[in-house]
């Protein structure tokens, strides 16, 4: 059976490589699942930051303001019930 993962080298300071060990074994998971967690985490919030932008230069080519959105929303809100 071939395995789903990828095994990846990672160059840490001793210092975060203590604190991650001291992580794990407190919440009883491996260092691979934690960075695997904090991974997850970063590419997300990534991902959510472009989304942010990309919302932000369409509304700004629609001519939509911040003080607009709550209205917009609520006028949809209206419709959709």
């Amino acid at each position: 059976m071939a395995r789903e993962s990828k095994i990846l080298t990672l160059s840490i300071p001793p210092k975060m490589l203590k604190e991650l060990e001291v992580l794990a074994k407190a919440e009883s998971r491996t260092k691979s699942e934690l960075l695997r967690e904090a991974l997850r985490e970063y590419m997300g919030r990534r991902k959510w930051r472009s989304l942010q932008r990309y919302g932000r230069m369409q509304a700004k080519k629609k001519g939509i303001t911040e003080a607009d959105v709550e209205k917009i929303i609520e006028e949809f809100r209206e419709e959709v019930s």
